[in-house]
């Protein structure tokens, strides 16, 4: 069965590409080296309720996929969450697609799902009842433990994977000799776009006179006589 998502093989300029669009969406995922359904990802929360949040996962690819059922997602660390299962660290990601429909779903939908939960909150038939209860009753109290939960996922960013594969996402305190040759190497590709944006953006300006829907018209002066 051939896996919808391209299997990425951490060459040196492949994990430098993607480590950049990984800073630029928010998240990335790629797959173990021994399977392709099983995918390690990581999200990072950049503002809200849980801004700087970094939880990593793995998405669990049912073995007849697409014919069978929805792909699972399930942190490594359960966040404090009303849809994140206390126990497991499970999403609910079935509450987003209750039936798998081939051709129609895909997994980067529910990637997509995954860091949304953490900004539109929904509390309804709650994985995590005692979230879902403080996230209606007593806000402060859930942010306080919504802290708390990104702090205990943040001391423990630097911890050896729970699964053993060469592709599974880890974290290192920062390494000058390692990684400033790698941040120069992911600003250097950014800045091409940068310009083509910024000139697609100047040549994209034109005045419009108001009340008017043609471009470049001029308004029209009235002199006194």
């Amino acid at each position: 069965m051939p896996c919808p998502l391209r299997s990425l093989r951490l060459l040196p300029r492949q994990h430098s590409q993607q480590t950049a669009h990984m800073l630029l969406t928010g998240r990335s995922t790629w797959s173990t080296l021994f399977s392709q359904n099983l995918w390690f990802g990581v999200i990072f929360i950049r503002h809200g309720l849980y801004q700087d949040g970094v939880f990593k996962f793995t998405v669990y690819i049912p073995d007849n996929y697409p014919d069978g059922d929805c792909p699972r997602l399930v942190f490594d660390i359960p966040v404090f969450h009303p849809l994140v299962d206390p126990t497991s660290g499970e999403l609910d990601v079935k509450r987003a697609f209750a039936k798998w429909r081939r051709n129609h779903n895909h997994i980067w939908q529910v990637l997509m799902y995954a860091r949304r939960v953490f900004y539109k909150i929904d509390t309804a038939s709650a994985l995590n009842p005692e979230a879902a209860v403080l996230y209606e009753k007593d806000v402060q109290l859930f942010k306080s433990k919504v802290v708390d939960s990104v702090k205990m996922c943040a001391a423990r960013l630097f911890d050896q994977p729970k699964i053993e594969d060469p592709y599974a996402i880890s974290f290192s305190p920062w390494n000058p000799s390692v990684h400033d040759e790698a941040r120069e190497k992911m600003l250097t590709q950014k800045k091409p776009e940068e310009q083509h944006n910024k000139s697609v953006h100047v040549a994209g300006l034109s005045w419009v006179k108001p009340g008017s829907v043609q471009p470049f018209s001029k308004e029209e002066k009235t002199v006194a006589t």
